[in-house]
Parts: C-alpha cells; sequence; structure tokens
C-alpha cells in the first residue's frame, strides 16, 4: 500500500515490495516555474537538460545521476547535455546554482543532488531541479532508503522530474513482465521473467520446465496472470510475483488463453477454446469464481482488453472472414468492428488514458505496431518490421513496448520501445531472447 504526497513538508511511505522503505521529504517547490514541455504537440522539441554526478558518495552519485539521466533521455523528451560543456563545477547541491553558467550552454533545466550516508547502513538522495532562464527551483525532494534500493531512487527522481517539466505522471519506476527465450531456435526454453523498465534486474519465475505465454500485470497488485501448458495442458494462472504462489484461474476442459486483468483487478477476461475448435470470451470474477461468457459465435474471439474505465472491451475475431478488431461493453454483446484497413489486424491493447488502442497488423508480408481511437479513426502506423507484435502501454500511455522477431537461424525476439511520435524508438537489452512483454503500473 502506498501513501500519496500531499502538501505536507514531511511525507513518509512504504512500499510492500521487499524490505523497501521509503522516506521522501519535499522541499521548496515553485509554482510558477517557466520551463516545460508541451506533451500535447505532434513534435515535440527535446528539452536540453543538465545533470551533474550527484556529490556525497562518489559510487552512488554517479550510479543515481547516470540512470536518471537515461531514463530521461530515453522518453525522447530530454536532452542530456554532455557533463563535458559544464562550465560551473556544482560543490553545494543545496546552493542556487550560477544560472548564467548554465544559460551559456542552452540548458533549460538542471539537476543538482547529493548521497548522504545515515545510521544503520541507510542513505539519503537530495536533488534539486531549477529553471535556469527563470533562475529559479522548481521542485526538490529527499529519499531515504538502503542502498540496494539505489536504483528505484533514481527511477522516483526521474518521474519526479518528467512530472515536473510535463505534467504528466512518469513511468520510469515501474517492472516489466515478459518471456525470456534461450537456446536453439528449434527448441526454446521460455521462462517468465521480471525486470526493471529499463532492462536492469532481471529475476526468473519460471524455471522454464513448462511453456509460458501472454504473461499481464495486475493493475491493483503484485500479481500476474499468465498461459501455461504445465502437465501439457493450456490453462490461465495466477502468480504471485513477491511470494511465488501459483494457483490455477478455473478448471475448464478446453484451452483458456489471452487472460488479462480488468482495471480494478477483480476480474480476469480470456479466450476458452470450445470442442469444435472456435473460441469465446469469458471473464472470471477471482473472489467468486463465477464465470460468464461474454459472446458466442462460430468465429475465433481472442486477445480481450478493458477500456480503463472498465466499460468497454476491445478483441480480436475472424468474424468477418479475417483478423478484425472488435469493441463490446464489458456486459458483452452488440460487438461494432473499428478496424477496417488492409491485412490483419491483432493482440489490440487499450491505453491507459482510454485515447487510443495499440495493436499488430499484419500487411504487405510485414507486421506493424500501431494506434488507433476507439472508435477506429485516426489509425496511425509508429513501427514495422519483419515480425513485430504484443503491444502493452507504459502508465502513462505515451510509450508502448513490443518484441520485434529478428529473422535467419540465429534470430529471435528482442523487446523495443517506441513513443507515440512514432520517431523514438529504443532497443531494452535482456540477457537473453525477450517477447510478451507486459508493463506494469507505477510502483511508487
Amino acid at each position: 500500500m502506498v501513501a500519496k504526497l500531499t502538501s505536507s513538508p514531511l511525507i513518509a511511505f512504504k512500499v510492500i515490495m521487499g524490505a523497501f522503505l521509503l522516506a521522501i521529504v519535499a522541499f521548496g517547490t515553485s509554482a510558477n516555474a517557466k520551463v516545460e514541455i508541451n506533451v500535447t504537440r505532434g513534435n515535440v522539441e527535446p528539452l536540453p537538460i543538465a545533470i551533474p554526478l550527484f556529490l556525497g558518495d562518489t559510487k552512488l552519485g554517479r550510479d543515481i545521476a547516470k540512470v536518471v539521466e537515461a531514463d530521461l533521455k530515453r522518453s525522447g523528451l530530454f536532452a542530456p547535455i554532455d557533463r563535458a560543456a559544464f562550465i560551473e563545477k556544482i560543490s553545494d547541491s543545496n546552493a542556487q546554482p550560477r544560472f548564467a553558467d548554465w544559460t551559456a550552454i542552452k540548458a533549460k533545466a538542471l539537476v543538482t543532488g547529493r548521497v548522504v550516508a545515515e545510521g544503520g547502513g541507510r542513505f539519503r538522495t537530495e536533488f534539486r531541479l531549477w529553471d535556469t532562464f527563470g533562475s529559479e527551483q522548481i521542485v526538490g525532494q529527499q529519499y531515504s532508503t538502503d542502498p540496494n534500493n539505489w536504483r528505484r531512487v533514481a527511477h522516483i527522481i526521474a518521474d519526479a522530474i518528467y512530472k515536473s517539466l510535463t505534467g504528466e505522471n512518469g513511468y520510469f519506476d515501474t517492472r516489466i513482465v515478459f518471456v525470456s527465450e534461450s537456446g536453439p531456435k528449434n527448441k526454446r526454453v521460455k521462462r517468465l521473467a521480471i525486470m526493471d523498465q529499463d532492462g536492469a534486474n532481471v529475476r526468473y519465475l519460471t524455471n522454464g520446465k513448462d511453456l509460458v505465454l501472454t504473461p499481464r500485470f495486475s493493475p491493483s497488485r503484485q500479481e500476474i496472470t499468465y498461459m501455461s501448458f504445465a502437465g501439457g495442458r493450456p490453462r490461465v494462472y495466477l502468480l504471485q510475483i513477491e511470494t511465488g504462489q501459483r494457483e490455477v484461474v478455473g478448471n475448464f476442459p478446453n484451452m483458456t488463453f489471452s487472460p488479462r486483468f480488468s482495471p480494478n483487478g477483480q476480474r480476469v477476461i480470456m479466450s476458452l477454446q470450445s470442442e469444435e475448435g472456435n473460441a469465446n470470451i469469458y471473464t472470471m470474477d477471482l473472489r467468486s469464481r463465477n464465470t460468464t461468457r461474454l459472446t458466442n459465435t462460430s468465429a475465433i474471439d481472442t486477445s480481450p482488453s478493458y477500456s480503463p474505465d472498465g466499460g468497454r472491451i476491445v478483441f480480436e475475431s475472424d468474424r468477418g472472414g479475417r483478423q478484425q478488431l472488435y469493441v463490446m461493453s464489458a456486459g458483452g454483446g452488440n460487438a461494432q468492428r473499428i478496424s477496417f484497413g488492409t491485412g490483419r489486424y491483432s493482440t489490440p491493447v487499450w491505453s491507459p488514458r482510454g485515447d487510443l488502442i495499440a495493436f499488430t497488423k499484419q500487411s504487405g508480408g510485414k507486421f506493424l505496431i500501431g494506434v488507433m481511437r476507439p472508435d477506429g479513426k485516426g489509425e496511425r502506423i509508429l513501427t514495422e518490421g519483419f515480425h513485430n507484435e504484443g503491444p502493452t502501454w507504459a502508465p502513462n500511455g505515451r510509450t508502448l513496448m513490443f518484441f520485434r522477431e529478428t529473422p535467419g537461424a540465429k534470430g529471435g525476439p528482442r523487446l523495443h520501445t517506441i513513443d507515440l511520435t512514432g520517431r523514438n524508438e529504443q532497443r531494452v537489452k535482456t540477457p537473453a531472447f525477450g517477447s510478451d512483454p507486459a508493463w506494469s503500473p507505477l510502483l511508487n
């Protein structure tokens, strides 16, 4: 459980994730900052920002500043300035900087910070964000925690900077669950894995003995749902990430697949295959275990995804002869087709903002990742490749992660991110091949 920040000068909260205890103190926030990024424009010029290495503990200060810099740069909205160009050498992170030295190198924002050792093996990280042209502080906070959590502190700082300069929540203090694939192409070992959104801290959740597919995060708990062929029978499972406790979602006679949580985390929606080979969409209440059938066709209806308000569902179906996208109410019935372009559409997922639906499209021998409005209008392709698939949204609805398969005997799936402009595509490095990513909500 996480307590939200208020205007109180001292805020302490706990994150139930291992033994992580983090205290936050906010100081000197300005409500009149002039520097900002307008993310509503179609073409955003990255904001020049200076991030000197944090003072104090040399290694931690260096590492934290570098992760903050990498997070902001990867978003495509910030252009960190080379430290070799800095004129002023920061010696006191709490003192007002010489703003003229920073505007001279065209830095519109400046981040200063330090790391201080505390008792009991803990450390405190302080940072301040400055508007160099406005000559004022925008925000300042400090965090106290165990040294093992330094990367989380860095991500939280990057989120605070992102929100201060864009007005929207960041997405750096999040995790990705995905399928890690290793071994030869014709005999891949697939394990569930989890990592930070930047590819760090990879941890395996299954041992690779059973095939696993389509993991999806709960929006309210540290829990995932996924499909597994354990015992040679395809079923949908729930897995508690921190405890490793696993359970089957229902005891259905045939294949269950494409599971996903409802926005409140109280239901799982999925596809169930019939004896005749078609598939329909069902939802299960996780408390009562009651199941409700939402579609009833002779087609294959699959890959359902709720709108963020829980009122509608988008899914793919071949009921018209080819895979297309449909939207229906959360109670089922009266499905309306929304995709009308050439090619086949699949793996739809509703944006957390509610304004867009991401999808995979197969057309002209290529696989494309795109977005469209919930009424099907405004279709826009963000990226294409030999085999792209499985888009998942960052919790702020500005960035997608997907996997791209490369051809050849040594080829395999790798994770990538792309922003809504389609201009900022980034590879997310993992120890082995990676597919089927799913983005968590913000951890803090």
